[in-house]
């Protein structure tokens, strides 16, 4: 009963959203340690990324602008082949996706409580992809051809694709979201029953392996729901 007692207790702390600090405009406007952690988050990507692209060359290349450049083909070419041939337009919203959730991830490595372990977080990805998803369809067909494309491939299932638009969003959020919990369960119980050596091999596994695997899959199912729009 105590074990129990005790992995509810670090599951309700480690999800609890706590409150970083309080801007004091309109009556204070709240700004939560899931919103400070993806500021560092995006602060390391952008530094990274100038330092990256500092002083290029056309040729003589240095050996980070030969890393720069195989990050970039590398992740262009990924979700260049999730996409299709007329997805190009997203290939730069979809990496930044996958680099934030990765990096996200694997932060709790560095004694930071991961963004995606905060269910807002997840939930304004996903609502941001699938809004991307239906702007994509809308593009490419046209507000009418959009309209019309529920009631393929015939007007009876019109509800079902109608419903499908807010049931993608939900399976997104709740995936990374079940995951990323479903990860730090199976960490605390391993910790409480093996206390030395094995939780740091399984950490690795959950932090490292199990955090990209989690944005690899969110970026493909986003991009699959893109090609499906944009499709001819």
């Amino acid at each position: 009963m105590n074990t129990t007692n005790n992995i509810a207790d670090r599951i309700v702390k480690e999800l609890n959203v706590d409150t970083a600090f309080t801007i004091p405009i309109f009556g204070g406007i709240d700004i939560t340690e899931s919103v400070v952690i993806t500021w560092v988050v995006m602060a390391v990507l952008v530094l990274l990324s100038m330092w990256l692209t500092h002083d290029l060359k056309v040729d003589h290349i240095s050996k980070r602008q030969a890393a720069a450049e195989a990050i970039v083909t590398g992740l262009q070419n990924f979700v260049s082949d999730i996409l299709g041939p007329n997805g190009k337009p997203y290939v730069e919203y979809l990496s930044t996706v996958l680099l934030y959730i990765g990096l996200s991830n694997i932060i709790g490595m560095f004694g930071m409580k991961s963004p995606t372990k905060d269910l807002n977080v997840t939930a304004a990805l996903a609502i941001m992809s699938i809004v991307l998803v239906e702007v994509a369809g809308i593009r490419k067909r046209g507000v009418k051809g959009w309209a019309k494309s529920f009631a393929e491939p015939v007007a009876v299932i019109a509800p079902i694709n109608i419903m499908e638009v807010f049931i993608r969003p939900l399976s997104l959020c709740m995936r990374l979201f079940g995951n990323v919990l479903g990860s730090f369960v199976i960490m605390a119980l391993i910790e409480m029953f093996v206390p030395v050596g094995v939780p740091v091999i399984f950490s690795l596994y959950f932090d490292i392996f199990d955090g990209f695997i989690q944005a690899y899959v969110f970026v493909f199912l986003t991009g699959l729901f893109i090609r499906e729009a944009v499709d001819d």
